[in-house]
């Protein structure tokens, strides 16, 4: 892994092919996806309760709203782990021999979010580590959000 020129919260792969699963793409996760490829975390927000939310989906999760109608809002990118995996094994060939953590991120904005932690040895993650967005270009097209421990 690489810095890009655009700082710290920006991380790139070399412009190798991309082997890992890509996301199916939905209407309702388009400014999500759009703002990762600007490097930016971009989370719903209803109208209805003024509350953000994630996964974005089509209708509103909170309880006794049907809105539809979301605005979206940049998050802050800064959290902490709320509970984390280390895996050894990979779902599928494209992660042989890679170690890595899936963890369940509780951002500042007050939602969880499920990604990778990178950028540091995958036994030293805990829960209640601080950590920050970063955004991997898998792609021309796909850009992930993930989390590296606030230095």
């Amino acid at each position: 892994v690489k810095k890009n020129k655009l700082g710290d919260n920006n991380m790139s792969e070399e412009k190798n092919e991309y082997t890992k699963p890509l996301p199916d793409f939905r209407p309702e996760c388009k400014p999500f996806w759009d703002g990762t490829k600007a490097h930016k975390l971009m989370l719903p927000k209803c109208k209805e309760t003024g509350k953000v939310f994630f996964y974005p989906r089509a209708i509103s999760p909170f309880p006794g709203s049907v809105n539809m109608d979301f605005d979206w809002v940049e998050s802050t990118g800064k959290g902490k782990v709320w509970t984390f995996s280390v895996h050894y094994m990979g779902p599928t060939k494209a992660y042989k021999g890679e170690t890595y953590v899936v963890a369940l991120v509780e951002l500042d904005d007050g939602v969880k979010m499920m990604s990778n932690i990178v950028d540091c040895d995958p036994e030293s993650v805990t829960i209640g580590m601080e950590v920050e967005v970063v955004f991997e270009d898998a792609t021309d097209e796909v850009t992930f959000a993930k989390f590296k421990p606030v230095q």
